[in-house]
């Protein structure tokens, strides 16, 4: 519509983040809002992210870099540094854009956080904005969860505007009865319901939306840490319909293992606590004496490599030395230094990129039986039956891509091809659908109100 919008979270909790043009770190989900707005990523975008490391303990970023490794005193972060870098991020915004579209996180009503959260409804009133209030009708109790939630917003519930109802399946004439209902008995206005959209290939938020796919001849498994990070690395296979994703834990049998073409280790949090769970599992053994093809990536690179040293214990584990699955000849040493950077190089001739998010630096071992996977990072045996780069997005190049499943497809006797993703209409295709479903007239009448000045701090 030609209204320059910027999209803004501040407090993200996800192991799902990118890295900024200028090495900051910012979470996946704002990155794809800005991409879907035209727009370059950046950290004001999601001043702060939280990066999970165990149940009780996250690494803060905070305006894209490491502010504390681990979590000890966070409501007085979020009183003191927290808030100051959220106020900072919307002056900056309202500078320079027409409009913000402030995402929350989980529920505006959890009472007991009420004190000291500053994701929600205390950012909506920082922004002095309208709020919408969005339900997911495909996990159910919908109708429970928006009069429950404005049943606890308190004085805050003057602020809702609108009530969006969310992935809704079937016959949508029979949800209407649903919708003037609650229109009636909370006196807010439904703006829309948006239909459940298959095939819209967009990146996910957390772990919630991990997935496999299946129906492909071409079998593949991610290996699923309990601390799994940039799992969006495999949406690019979600084009190739030959490809099937399962994701891998300690419940595979063994001989279901053995009958996967390929198995990739993903990126992890917790690189020394995942090899502990590998071993548990029984997976470090399956993955050992597997036949097919071994991909590492990022944490998964480090684990397929030999000894880890870890003397400033920086990746929380209380470990300063474990051994790899030694599949790779590569060293690798932790430090107190995060690597956060936007990464570009050559692969057979064509440019490719992505970016790399990490602690440690692995020194390669290269000889006759290994060599550079592409000309700046990375390594592969000769074959390519094992590699590993810390390349964070390096699937998303469909020459790499393309070239890596080609092996397998000639190891299986089928034929090879090229898949190109740049034409890719998801963001179109979503944006048409909401175009159709919402009341974009009202929507834009709450954007375009006068009384939009930020309250003072």
């Amino acid at each position: 519509m030609g209204m320059r919008i910027c999209p803004f979270k501040s407090q993200n909790m996800s192991n799902n983040s990118r890295a900024t043009h200028d090495g900051l770190e910012i979470s996946t989900a704002q990155a794809v809002q800005a991409q879907a707005a035209g727009l370059t990523p950046e950290a004001f975008m999601n001043p702060i992210l939280l990066k999970p490391r165990h149940d009780r303990s996250s690494e803060i970023v905070l305006n894209g870099r490491v502010f504390a490794p681990t979590t000890q005193n966070y409501h007085a972060f979020t009183q003191n540094e927290g808030i100051t870098a959220v106020r900072q991020a919307l002056r900056h915004i309202q500078a320079h854009f027409e409009a913000v579209i402030i995402e929350g996180a989980g529920s505006p009503a959890e009472i007991n956080l009420n004190a000291w959260e500053i994701v929600n409804m205390r950012i909506a009133r920082e922004a002095n904005v309208p709020v919408l209030l969005a339900a997911d009708v495909d996990r159910g109790g919908s109708l429970a969860s928006v009069v429950g939630t404005l049943e606890l917003l308190g004085s805050d519930r003057e602020r809702v505007k609108g009530i969006i109802f969310n992935k809704f399946r079937g016959d949508i004439e029979l949800f209407r009865p649903a919708v003037e209902w609650t229109e009636s008995y909370t006196g807010i206005k439904v703006i829309g319901v948006v239909p459940f959209m298959q095939g819209v290939r967009i990146s996910g938020e957390d772990s919630m939306n991990l997935h496999g796919t299946s129906g492909g001849s071409i079998h593949i498994g991610i290996i699923n840490f309990p601390g799994i990070s940039n799992f969006s690395d495999f949406d690019a296979f979600t084009h190739e319909p030959d490809v099937s994703l399962t994701y891998i834990d300690g419940s595979t049998s063994i001989k279901a293992f053995h009958e996967l073409d390929a198995v990739i280790l993903p990126g992890t949090k917790n690189t020394f606590a995942a090899l502990e769970w590998l071993r548990d599992s029984g997976l470090r053994e399956m993955i050992r004496h597997f036949k097919g093809y071994i991909f590492g990536i990022c944490g998964g690179l480090q684990i397929l490599g030999g000894e880890l040293l870890d003397p400033e214990l920086c990746d929380n584990a209380g470990v300063i030395r474990a051994s790899g699955l030694g599949l790779l000849p590569v060293s690798t040493v932790f430090s107190g230094d995060k690597i956060t950077r936007q990464v570009s190089g050559t692969y057979q001739g064509e440019n490719i990129s992505g970016y790399e998010i990490h602690y440690g630096r692995s020194e390669y071992h290269y000889g006759e039986e290994f060599s550079p996977l592409f000309s700046n990072d990375g390594i592969t045996s000769r074959d390519f039956r094992l590699a590993g780069t810390y390349l964070h997005g390096i699937f998303s190049n469909d020459k790499f891509r393309s070239s890596w499943l080609n092996n397998i497809r000639r190891q299986k006797n089928y034929g090879e091809h090229f898949t190109n993703t740049a034409n890719d209409n998801s963001f179109d295709a979503l944006a048409d659908m909401l175009a159709q479903s919402l009341d974009t007239d009202f929507i834009l009448s709450l954007i375009r109100r006068e009384d939009t000045t930020l309250l003072p701090a």
